[in-house]
């Protein structure tokens, strides 16, 4: 039988996304072949279900292959997929970004020789390495991964116990990357991390984001757009509010995660914010650059939500004025705090919240997008037809484009949730 380079299948966030590209170049470099690799995601019970389902159809696929899971699901529920017959290796967090791990599966009868649960205890692990990675996804942006862990534990949240406590890649380390990746001609590197806001505080002298940014801008002028992924609100620093405020190539776009609109809700997630800090924030951002969007996340339906508790979260897209939702329905995670939270909300009631949620964020997409009718943008070409703005709104042309660069447009249109440009 001929052999085959591995099949990767990557399920949830950005970085997992980034970490499955970490893991193609360690796995080639290793020689693996005649592999199936599936990074799994733990954030909901849901994620966890389609883990499984993913695992037995690419199975049914490739019969022969050695079936490889890793993933925040694989290190918090190990003996889950190691019971599955189709899985052949359980590999941790940790461990799938270790050359060793990659050298050691490389053998056709690797199975037989090693455990079937390669997991060590993700809390032991100080350290997030800086991996190498030279964009993915598109030939216009990089994702650069700066951090790893949290060490916050919302109620509702298992992630911590997938990623560990909250590590830091120096940023000496994370400068020298971006500079290679703007010689590879990436017009627009993006910084992401599990808990953005929480990097540094591990270093020696403990900086905060904010420095990294600053130093970001400073040591790598011919960087033409740095871009911030999901933030929390009541962490950010003076730093990161003055490059707000006075650097034009940091994008005027920002994802909070904000989870709730009521404060007893809030309190009972163990978050550590309150609404009119999220308010507040966003109106100095929004005072500071006036072309600021926020995106956000919101749960729908926790355990003890009331009308009135929703009521406050649907307020709040307003309030914020919030451009682009991620919606979570609650659903109940064995293993976290909420899932010992009597669950009062029925499941068609989360849905139904969930659905009028979506709808606010939907008129609030629509609005972003009359406001910039006739308006220039400088829009970064992901596709010869596709770009997007700064604010990351997508924009649709009617002919091709350099793909990569970042093209000037003045807005002609909307067509569903893009805009239109000539």
């Amino acid at each position: 039988m001929a052999a085959k380079p591995p099949v990767f299948a990557t399920l949830g966030c950005r970085l997992n996304a980034y970490e499955t590209e970490a893991m193609k170049a360690l796995s080639a470099e290793a020689g693996v072949e005649n592999a199936v690799v599936v990074n799994t995601c733990a954030v909901t019970a849901e994620a966890v279900r389609k883990a499984r389902q993913e695992i037995r159809k690419l199975r049914r696929e490739n019969p022969d292959a050695k079936l490889i899971v890793t993933g925040c699901a694989a290190q918090t529920e190990p003996d889950t997929f190691a019971s599955m017959d189709e899985v052949d290796l359980v590999v941790g967090n940790t461990e799938k970004m270790q050359p060793a791990t990659w050298e050691s599966l490389k053998g056709p009868d690797f199975v037989g020789e090693t455990e079937k649960v390669q997991v060590d205890d993700i809390m032991s692990v100080t350290e997030t390495a800086g991996h190498l990675i030279d964009g993915f996804g598109t030939r216009s942006r990089a994702y650069v991964q700066v951090q790893n862990g949290c060490d916050h534990r919302c109620t509702f949240c298992i992630i911590p116990y997938g990623r560990g406590n909250s590590r830091s890649v120096p940023a000496g380390v994370v400068v020298d990357q971006i500079k290679r990746l703007v010689q590879k001609g990436f017009n627009e590197v993006v910084l992401t991390g599990v808990d953005l806001t929480s990097w540094g505080a591990d270093l020696p002298a403990q900086p905060k984001l904010g420095d990294l940014v600053m130093r970001i801008l400073k040591l790598v002028p011919d960087l033409p757009r740095l871009r911030i992924s999901s933030i929390d609100s009541i962490e950010v620093d003076e730093n990161l509010m003055q490059a707000i405020a006075t650097e034009p190539r940091l994008m005027p776009h920002l994802h909070l995660s904000l989870q709730h609109g009521d404060d007893l809700i809030l309190k009972r997630m163990k978050r550590r914010h309150l609404r009119d800090d999220a308010i507040r924030f966003t109106e100095e951002a929004r005072a500071l650059r006036p072309d600021m969007t926020f995106g956000a996340d919101i749960i729908a339906g926790f355990p003890t939500e009331t009308e009135d508790h929703f009521a406050n979260s649907l307020k709040l897209v307003t309030e914020c004025d919030l451009t682009w939702l991620h919606v979570f329905p609650y659903s109940k995670r064995e293993g976290t705090p909420a899932a010992r939270i009597p669950q009062q909300v029925n499941g068609k009631l989360i849905r139904a919240r969930a659905a009028r949620l979506r709808e606010a964020g939907d008129a609030q997409v629509q609005k972003h997008l009359r406001a910039q009718l006739g308006q220039t943008h400088q829009v970064l070409m992901e596709n010869p037809r596709m770009g997007r703005t700064a604010q990351f709104t997508e924009v649709s042309f009617a002919s091709d484009q350099p793909e990569g660069q970042i093209v000037q447009a003045v807005i002609t249109g909307l067509s569903g949730s893009q805009l239109t440009a000539a």
